[in-house]
């Protein structure tokens, strides 16, 4: 509630985790992207 407004690092953590996992799978699915597309290959 309003009483939490001066504990505004309760919110860092999890909004840092997202972030984290968030770049990870964008990551991971540029990755994949690069190895499995062949029109991207021929490009090379």
């Amino acid at each position: 509630g309003s009483e939490n407004y001066s504990l505004w690092w309760l919110v860092l953590a999890p909004s840092v985790a997202i972030f984290f996992t968030v770049t990870v799978f964008n990551l991971i699915g540029n990755g994949l992207r690069d190895a499995m597309d062949p029109r991207m290959r021929a490009t090379q």
